[in-house]
């Protein structure tokens, strides 16, 4: 049986990469309206990741006899002011995650429940390249901004990216 403290913070974590996916809906949603269909591809694809994440946590959670508590999932700020800030969110929004994931570490450490810490490292290492891509994809945006032209290949590159199922291996 699962450590009830660490199966508590997995529950509460899948309700965060829940609340992820309805925020990155709103981004792709956002840059829709925007005509900027490549922006929104990526966040589109972001979302089901986060959706993926959540499921992950989900299949552990009942793989170690641990209930699941689905809890409701809070409506994102879908008002951006400007192309940017949907970038700029993202960035403080991995973090916010990635300390979130760290802290279940944490307690899976102190509670000494070494399988979730084990499983907790492929969600580390995931954080590490969202954080990044997230990083990046703001840094290109600040470079490209002021060129329309080049902002609009950056929005043709970022639609190209594909969806590709993931998640821990648990069985």
């Amino acid at each position: 049986m699962l450590n009830k403290k660490v199966a508590k913070a997995m529950n509460e974590q899948i309700n965060k990469e829940l609340y992820s996916a309805y925020l990155y809906l709103a981004m792709a949603n956002y840059f829709e309206e925007q005509g900027l269909s490549g922006f929104a591809n990526f966040f589109t694809v972001q979302a089901k990741e986060e959706e993926d994440h959540a499921w992950g946590f989900r299949k552990y959670l009942i793989h170690r006899g641990a209930p699941v508590e689905l809890f409701t999932i809070e409506k994102p700020d879908a008002e951006f002011k400007t192309l940017r800030d949907a970038f700029a969110i993202t960035v403080d929004h991995e973090r916010y995650v990635s300390r979130s994931i760290e802290d279940i570490l944490e307690l899976a450490h102190a509670e000494k429940d070494h399988m979730s810490a084990e499983f907790l490292q492929w969600y580390i290492k995931e954080q590490a390249e969202e954080e990044n891509s997230a990083e990046t994809n703001l840094a290109t945006f600040d470079f490209v901004a002021d060129n329309k032209g080049v902002l609009y290949n950056f929005n043709l590159a970022l639609g190209k990216r594909e969806y590709h199922p993931g998640g821990p291996e648990i069985d």
